[in-house]
């Protein structure tokens, strides 16, 4: 199957890194690289023990609809870094969008447990509010992958939420461009579906960069590339016939 050669590919027995030296080699530089590599291929293959995985479900999924993401980022309930796979519908992009680097808010939908958002909150990533039962609405999507699956959600009592990777114009944050500009920088809010409340903001740029450049965790993978931000997948032909 071209899923299972491609992950063989992406894997190798040797580990999926693979450093190149830029510029002039040194014995030095050589130490370093295979170093690096070493750590990256430990990291990948024994610490993230869900990279493979996620990343077979993502291949997996991306023929079907045409686009497909991997969010990498730190998790405080673990402790380390993690690479995940998220399907096209729970990644929400506004309309005129043509790539996530250039785009100014991208929405990633998360579901999560109340003891896992407790758990957060205790962790102090979350602010420490009183939970709001949660919001029990569907999407079209959903509802059609349920009748196409035959799946029911009648004891799914997780909470939907909302991760915005954003610009905004926050005036109160020290770490903001100061209270008489109007300059939008890039923030991360997580939001509450139903009720809207904030669960946490954090700044999403690096404290050092003059800059303010929006720090990317999303990978985007395109079957067919579009005319928009997502691309074209084997459904997309199939209701054009």
């Amino acid at each position: 199957f071209p899923v299972t050669i491609l992950c063989t590919e992406t894997f190798p027995a040797q580990g999926p890194v693979k450093t190149k030296i830029l510029g002039k080699q040194t014995p030095q530089k050589e130490e370093a690289a295979e170093r690096v590599q070493d750590d990256m291929n430990y990291e990948l293959t024994e610490v993230m023990k869900e990279f493979r995985p996620e990343h077979e479900r993502m291949l997996w999924s991306l023929p079907a609809t045409g686009s497909a993401f991997k969010k990498v980022y730190f998790d405080p309930s673990l402790g380390r870094q993690v690479s995940m796979f998220i399907p096209a519908e729970d990644i929400i992009l506004p309309y005129g969008a043509t790539d996530l680097d250039t785009c100014y808010r991208v929405t990633h939908v998360l579901r999560k447990t109340k003891a896992g958002i407790i758990k957060l909150q205790q962790a102090g990533f979350y602010r420490d509010i009183t939970l709001p039962e949660p919001d029990k609405s569907k999407t079209d999507i959903q509802q059609a992958k349920d009748k196409e699956t035959g799946f029911r959600d009648f004891n799914d009592d997780r909470y939907t939420l909302y991760e915005c990777h954003v610009d905004l114009n926050i005036k109160e944050d020290k770490y903001g461009m100061g209270e008489d500009s109007e300059i939008a920088v890039p923030y991360v809010v997580t939001l509450i579906k139903g009720t809207n409340q904030v669960l946490s903001i954090y700044r999403n740029w690096k404290e050092d960069d003059g800059f303010k450049l929006k720090r990317q965790h999303f990978v985007h993978y395109q079957y067919v590339p579009g005319f928009g931000a997502y691309g074209f997948g084997l459904i997309s032909y199939r209701d054009w016939e």
